[in-house]
Order: C-alpha cells, then structure tokens, then sequence
C-alpha cells in the first residue's frame, strides 16, 4: 500500500512553526550558494561580452594578461602581412594596436584602486560596435584626451567630463563618457595609443592588437599561418571572446571555490534544522506510524513517506532562496580582477544551470536531513508504537 500525498500535507500544516524554521534555514543557505554561482558567472558573463567571435588578440605567450604583454611595431606590421585579415573598402587592416596600462584612482566609497588605461586606435571602435558614447565626445587623436567608461564614472572620482586625471606624468582631460553593453571595457579609460605609448615610454611596443577576421570560420586557417612564421612564435592568436573568457577562469574559480566552502559549513546546520524537524515529527507521530503499520502500510512505504516530507521542506526552502537570490541580478558589484590587476564592475547573474544546481543543493540537504529519521519512523514496532499513545 502506498502512502497517500494527502497524509504528508496534513502534517505540514500540523507543524507550522517547526516546518517555517527549517524552510527558512534552508532558504538561507540556499540564498548564498546561489548568490556565489551568479556572482561567478557574472564575472565570467561580463568578460565573455568584452570580446567579439569575430576578431583576433594576438599577446605573447609569456604573458598572464594584456598588462605584461608586449608585442613591437615590427611584429605587428608581421602578423598584419598573414591571410584573412579584413580590410575596409579602402584596403587598409581593421585593426587596433593597442597599450594597456594600470592607474590608481580615488574611489567615491574610499581608498584607492587600479583603473584599466587603454590606449587605442581609431579602428578600436570599428572592432567593438557595442561601444558608444552617452556624453560628451570621443578623444581626438594625438591629443592627451580620454573617454571613460560608464563602471570608472559612477565609481571613481575625477572620471567625469572636464576633469583631468594625471598618469603617465601627464594631466588627461576627461572629454567623454562611453557605454561598452555592460562588458569589461565599462571599467577602462580610453584614449590615444600613440599617446600611451609616449607617456609611458613604450614607443614602439603594443601590448596586444586585435583585428577583425574577414571571415569568423577563417580562423584556423590564419591560425596555421600564423604558426607556420617562424617570426611569431613567441606569441598567441586567440578569438577575443574566448581570450577574456580564459581571463575570467582564474576569478571565478576563487569565488566559486571560496562561496561553495562557506556555504557548505552553513548547510550543515541547516541540514541538522531539517534532521531535528523530522526526528520531532516521527515522536510526535509515533501512534499514527504504528496504525498505519497495523493497517498494512509496508516499512519503505512509511519511509518514504517521511523522506518525501523532508525533501518537500527543502525544497519549498530551495524555492524561496532561489527568488531573494534572483533579485540580485537587479545589483552590481566592483573588484578587483585577477587576470588585469584592475578594478572590474560587474552584475550578478542568473542562469538555468544555476537554479538547477540550486534546487539540487537544497533537496541534498534535505535528503541527508530526513533520511534517519524517515528509517527510525519505518522501523517503529507496531505495537509499542500503538502503546505510546
């Protein structure tokens, strides 16, 4: 005989206080394991967004980051000579050379931190559409002008139009604001690659350059000739998209890492919440257990009645979690990026395999919780359990 899901409802409403306990337990730890996996792939999202399928990073192979490449005017006129790089109606390369360097600026909230300084040309913005600017206007080149991103606005001071920021030992005039679609470049300064370079006494030298495939299926075969010059094997072609993405392993690894460590310590109370919750509802409903018994109920059937109860509570507790947890997506928050060294701003971010996950965390706990108990219920003897009353 099976238990009828009647049954299990009753109870819930029984045990009113003691069930609203536990859900609430659960729903916190759950609130944090899904805030620590949306903060992870906002991260990762963010910096996925940077980079386009379409074009190429070339960096050395040294280097752990665009910061610590460098890449001389020679091997960039090299690597600009190899097949399927797109050109304008005019002939000349889509392409951008490109000198990234890191400042230190005054945060509005306190203290100071690093600010990603891009130096880039014209054709940067042919490369990354997505990028437009909401004030003022675009830096002209050869001048020590700057645009910032929208992230470097709201969070650091001297980013607004008009102001001057000094790096390089140079005052830079703030002439615009610039939208980048919520990616990484959201948290940059813009401005001159001529102009980097001389202040920072890299003529010569880019960090990296990017340019647009003529063709995004082409790319193994750029690659191949790419490999094939013996000039540039001290450096790396990468689809932009998946080098930013490479870039953003390292950091959400350290949260995911550090978040699934913490939340684990919760979970155990919170799993002990719904064990206790179970234990008291198997002594308050020893007599019910033994009559159900007496009336032919089977042990599994019994078990698994007490154990669909439990995973019932967590995941009524995973539910709840999960909607606190998905109005985060309404936030952001500013770091510290590991692959740049430099301030990033990013959102929090929800995923499909992020409420599974979620859902699944929560019916652990409470299967881990309920299970002893439910064994404890299924191996009552009937009649002392009919006796207890």
């Amino acid at each position: 005989m099976k238990i009828p899901f009647k049954y299990i409802l009753r109870n819930f409403r029984s045990r009113r206080l003691t069930t609203g306990i536990t859900v609430v337990g659960i729903a916190l730890v759950v609130f944090v394991f899904a805030a620590v996996l949306m903060m992870a792939y906002g991260v990762r999202k963010t910096l996925v967004a940077t980079g386009s399928m379409e074009n190429v990073l070339v960096a050395r192979k040294a280097a752990n980051g665009e910061i610590s490449s460098i890449l001389l005017a020679s091997d960039y006129n090299n690597i600009l000579t190899l097949p399927h790089v797109a050109k304008t109606a005019t002939g000349a390369p889509i392409v951008s050379g490109e000198v990234v360097v890191v400042i230190n600026l005054e945060k509005y909230t306190g203290g100071i931190s690093n600010v990603t300084v891009r130096g880039v040309s014209p054709q940067a913005f042919v490369l990354r559409p997505q990028i437009r600017i909401t004030e003022g206007r675009m830096f002209t080149p050869g001048a020590r002008e700057v645009v910032a991103g929208s992230s470097v606005h709201r969070n650091f001071k001297g980013a607004s139009i008009g102001d001057r920021v000094r790096f390089g030992g140079n005052d830079w005039s703030v002439v615009g604001l610039y939208d980048a679609g919520g990616s990484g470049f959201d948290s940059e300064i813009w401005g001159d690659a001529d102009q980097l370079m001389d202040a920072f006494n890299r003529r010569g030298g880019y960090s990296t350059m990017t340019f647009r495939l003529d063709r995004p299926e082409s790319f193994g075969e750029f690659q191949a000739a790419f490999d094939r010059d013996p000039r540039l094997q001290q450096f790396e072609p990468k689809i932009e998209q998946l080098f930013f993405a490479a870039q953003s392993e390292m950091m959400a690894t350290f949260i995911r890492v550090l978040g699934i460590f913490i939340t684990v310590i919760f979970s155990l109370g919170a799993t002990i919440g719904a064990m206790i919750t179970m234990y008291a509802a198997v002594a308050n409903r020893t007599v019910e257990v033994g009559t159900l018994r007496a009336l032919g109920f089977r042990r599994r059937s019994v078990l698994l009645a007490f154990l669909t109860e439990s995973l019932l509570i967590a995941l009524i507790g995973g539910a709840v979690g999960l909607f606190f947890a998905s109005f985060l997506q309404f936030f952001s928050i500013s770091t510290l990026n590991f692959g740049s060294f430099s301030e990033l701003e990013f959102s929090f971010a929800l995923s499909p395999q992020i409420v599974l996950a979620a859902v699944e965390f929560a019916l652990a706990m409470g299967f881990f919780g309920g299970f002893l108990p439910a064994v404890r219920a299924a191996r009552l003897n009937i009649v002392s359990a009919l006796r207890s009353a």
